[in-house]
């Protein structure tokens, strides 16, 4: 069976995260594994209503094929916020995706040839890892720290290769919960000037602020080689798989056309619910509840890790977003650690798959958004334990 396979898809390993979540499915297990938002802020009854309003109002129109740029309606809701934001984006800049997920498919599909080179963060999020990894892309990580990437290690990769791409998360990095400086920002920006590569800010979290300040936006900073990606599954419903790309017309002309290869359109009833959900409700007012929630959850989990981890192991302190980042010490492996974990009831995201070729680290991602204050406190207490057990 296995030579039936294409070369492409036979390089690609499962999803790491995907497999410990299947584990994780034990309902006596606490999981921090997952990235996913906290379902009791989904907005179901205003959901509910724009369903049945649209029912109402537009019944046999929102069940019609639609056109593979999206509902204009809801793009322009899109432009609206960008321009709140302080930047100039044109409705026609704008393709609506299947998740900002699909936009990274989209982005190997359209760019990358086998051998292409791609610099990815490192650690670096495993869902663009995967989706260019589909595309035999050749990746140059660079170390993020604290305040964003390397800068003399990009700066190197720059000099002595040549990449098509750039993907980064600045805004509440997944993994490690990191913003990049406004002045690391700058510097990247400054760096990419002198290439033609593409830079891509994907930016899930940059809504879920609980602490600091907004940063600037790559797209001011490098306008023609910026490509935005975004996503409600944050801020509204993940369920409803709707993100989009924002990327310079000679770029979207073939976005377009690979999209119509792919699925012709996405979800065009979704689409139009989540539109009527967005004229009919304060989005801003419910994103504030989200960053109150998650700002308390993150709080409550680093109290925890202060009572009940041992004093060598370290965190990054995110300004928002879902996760946080620990370093264990040197000789303790993360995979190690999941293992006993598991003996306890309890779940994480062991560093390896964040990396590209790197196995055994001391590194793990705990998930604070999806777990309630109480159930945080007591899975840290049992990792805390296996820590001081193994240590």
């Amino acid at each position: 069976m296995n030579e039936l396979f294409s070369n492409r898809i036979s390089s690609v390993s499962p999803s790491f995260i995907r497999e410990i979540l299947k584990v994780a499915v034990d309902p006596s297990i606490i999981s921090f594994a997952g990235g996913l938002p906290n379902r009791d802020l989904f907005p179901v009854e205003a959901l509910q209503k724009a369903t049945n309003d649209l029912f109402n109002d537009s019944g046999k129109d929102i069940l019609q094929y639609s056109s593979t740029e999206g509902y204009l309606p809801l793009r322009e809701l899109i432009v609206a916020d960008y321009k709140n934001k302080g930047l100039d984006i044109h409705v026609d800049d704008i393709l609506i995706t299947n998740g900002s997920q699909q936009g990274l498919d989209l982005l190997g599909k359209v760019l990358i040839n086998e051998g292409d080179q791609v610099i990815i963060e490192e650690p670096g999020y495993l869902g663009a890892i995967q989706s260019f990894e589909v595309y035999a892309a050749q990746f140059n990580p660079v170390t993020v720290h604290q305040d964003g990437v390397d800068i003399n290690q990009l700066e190197e990769i720059v000099t002595s290769s040549s990449s098509k791409l750039m993907y980064t998360v600045p805004n509440f990095q997944n993994p490690a919960g990191i913003s990049y400086s406004n002045e690391n920002r700058r510097a990247v920006a400054k760096c990419l000037s002198k290439t033609k590569t593409f830079l891509i800010e994907d930016n899930p979290y940059g809504d879920l602020r609980f602490a600091g300040e907004n940063k600037i936006s790559f797209k001011t900073l490098l306008p023609e080689q910026t490509i935005l990606l975004g996503s409600f599954s944050k801020t509204v419903v993940p369920g409803f798989r709707l993100g989009w790309i924002v990327a310079p017309k000679p770029l979207m002309d073939k976005l377009v056309i690979a999209k119509q290869a792919g699925d012709l359109h996405s979800n065009y009833f979704c689409q139009r619910i989540l539109h009527r959900f967005l004229i009919d409700n304060d989005l801003q007012k419910h994103i504030k509840k989200i960053v109150s929630v998650y700002g308390k959850q993150k709080q409550v989990m680093e109290d925890a890790i202060k009572q009940y981890f041992p004093k060598e192991v370290t965190y990054l302190n995110p300004e928002g977003g879902m996760f946080l980042w620990v370093t264990l010490p040197e000789k303790l492996s993360a995979m190690t650690v999941f293992d006993k974990a598991i003996e306890q009831k309890v779940a994480f995201v062991p560093g390896d798959p964040f990396y590209i070729n790197k196995r055994d680290l001391n590194t793990l991602r705990l998930n604070f958004s999806s777990v309630d204050p109480d159930v945080i406190k007591e899975g840290i207490q049992r990792l805390g334990k296996v820590l001081h057990d193994l240590l």
